[in-house]
């Protein structure tokens, strides 16, 4: 074999290698983009179900407090204008909104049982509260993992090669679901 055939062979081996690891490279990144897309979108899914599950709740603790509370009308439709609204929201942004507008509704209805001292006492109320708060803390646990899902990918598209991978990939950032204006005060509710 004459030396030039054996440097031919060796800068054709090195080219093969340098395409096969760039390729490699360009495949693991995308990959792992595309891999963080489903995943934030599984981890929606999530959330939506547990929101799913407190929109299904909600009509029968309502109607449960009706009963006690029959000068709540303005609250009741209140949460029933709510909860329509995430059905017809389109994005995610919007459902995060619906839902945090719902929270704060919720919160006033479940303080009506102060008010009404044999409304506590209803087993009926007292079930669908507890799986209420039940789904409240599932929702919470849930957006934490959603959060968690949104940072990791948001993270990476904001990375050099991350933000090379996103745009080939078709991927953008997600929205955080963040928790609603003024969450953290105690809700007020006036009669």
């Amino acid at each position: 074999m004459s030396k030039g055939l054996k440097i031919a062979l060796i800068v054709v081996g090195v080219i093969l290698l340098i395409a096969f690891m760039s390729f490699s490279w360009f495949r693991s990144g995308y990959d792992r983009i595309i891999t963080m897309d489903e995943g934030v979108k599984a981890q929606w899914a999530q959330v939506e179900n547990q929101l799913k599950r407190r929109y299904d709740l909600i009509p029968n603790l309502v109607e449960t407090v009706k009963g006690y509370a029959k000068h709540e009308k303005e609250l009741f439709e209140n949460i029933a204008e709510a909860r329509t609204k995430y059905f017809q929201a389109g994005t995610v942004k919007d459902k995060v909104q619906a839902a945090n507008q719902l929270e704060g509704f919720l919160s006033r209805l479940l303080v009506l049982r102060e008010t009404y001292p044999q409304l506590k006492a209803n087993q009926s109320f007292l079930k669908l509260q507890d799986s209420l708060e039940g789904t409240e803390n599932r929702i919470a646990v849930e957006r934490k993992r959603y959060n968690d899902a949104v940072r990791q990918m948001n993270t990476f598209i904001r990375t050099f090669f991350g933000r090379f991978f996103a745009t080939f990939a078709g991927v953008s950032s997600a929205e955080y679901y963040e928790l609603p204006e003024g969450e953290g005060e105690t809700p007020k509710v006036k009669f």
